[in-house]
């Protein structure tokens, strides 16, 4: 048994050498071919790679795949870096919006103790937004300051991108802000760069839309829409936002304020809106005292004997 073994390992040996030797042999020839410079060669090249190479791709399969999925996995952790570092930019920016306005209240105080005087139609009192309507039938929004802080009924306002609505109704320390969404609203506008004068109309809707527009066919989707000043409401040039189309075909208007954020509402002033104290004397003047409404008792009665007579 062990002489068996012993021929079966002196036979085994050399054609294991041999192989070995075949192989690099072979290894060394396909080197040599590889590197041999001459045009014969080259076509003997190509031949082998046309032939060999298109019956190996299932054999590369595996191995695309993996790269596909490694390039995935990168792309998706560079977006997973961007997301976070726009997250801790975005916390930055909420930062500074607050150290902002905060500088901005002590701006104001600063100027009010040094009794600084400002020409009134470039100053503006900054509100916390407390809290909103919460209807569907009206949108409005309550904030912090109020006649104390000099604010009057009819005021403009803004979120500092864009108008968000108009001052209705002062409290001692609380006023309420009827939002440009408001069914009640309404606000004459000019669209640039037409110039078409129209009325923005709120229907309690995100995007009210446009009546009484003077000439529509000079109007496009993505016109500016800035408030107009007419009837001296609201001071003219403040951007509200830019024309869309809804499904219907009629023109709306994409409010450029945030409403859904809507944290911070600067009131403008405004000293040049007329101080309505008798609504009722808009309909029927008012009546000095001391003054007759109809024909005296007198009279009616002289009346009354001239047509007896006659």
């Amino acid at each position: 048994m062990a002489k068996d073994r012993s021929n079966a390992e002196d036979y085994t040996a050399p054609v294991r050498r041999l192989a070995v030797a075949i192989v690099v042999l072979c290894l060394i020839s396909v080197f040599v071919v590889w590197r041999i410079d001459s045009p014969r060669v080259e076509r003997f090249r190509t031949e082998i790679t046309d032939r060999i190479v298109p019956s190996f791709d299932w054999a590369m399969s595996p191995v695309t795949a993996t790269a596909h999925l490694i390039s995935d996995f990168r792309s998706y952790q560079r977006i997973y870096d961007q997301n976070q570092e726009l997250k801790r930019e975005l916390q930055q920016m909420k930062a500074w919006k607050e150290a902002a306005l905060q500088l901005e209240q002590e701006n104001a105080r600063l100027l009010d103790l040094n009794k600084v005087r400002l020409d009134p139609k470039f100053t503006h009192v900054t509100g916390v937004v407390m809290a909103d309507s919460g209807s569907p039938f009206r949108q409005s929004v309550l904030l912090n300051v109020g006649r104390r802080d000099g604010i009057m009924d009819g005021w403009a306002t803004m979120d500092g991108l864009g108008l968000v609505g108009r001052i209705s109704g002062v409290g001692e320390t609380t006023s309420r802000v009827v939002l440009l969404t408001d069914a009640s609203s309404r606000l004459p506008i000019t669209i640039q760069p037409s110039g078409v004068r129209a009325i923005l109309a709120g229907d309690n809707t995100a995007r009210p839309p446009l009546d009484l527009i003077e000439n529509r066919d000079a109007l496009r989707p993505g016109d500016r829409v800035f408030s107009s000043g007419d009837g001296d409401v609201f001071p003219a040039g403040i951007l509200v936002g830019e024309v869309i189309q809804d499904q219907g075909g009629r023109l709306r208007v994409r409010l450029v304020a945030d409403y859904e954020r809507l944290e911070f509402v600067r009131v403008l002033r405004s000293h040049q809106i007329e101080d309505i104290n008798n609504p009722g004397a808009l309909i029927v003047p008012e009546i000095a005292p001391g003054a007759v409404l109809g024909p005296s008792p007198a009279d009616a009665r002289a009346d009354t004997d001239g047509a007896s007579n006659g």
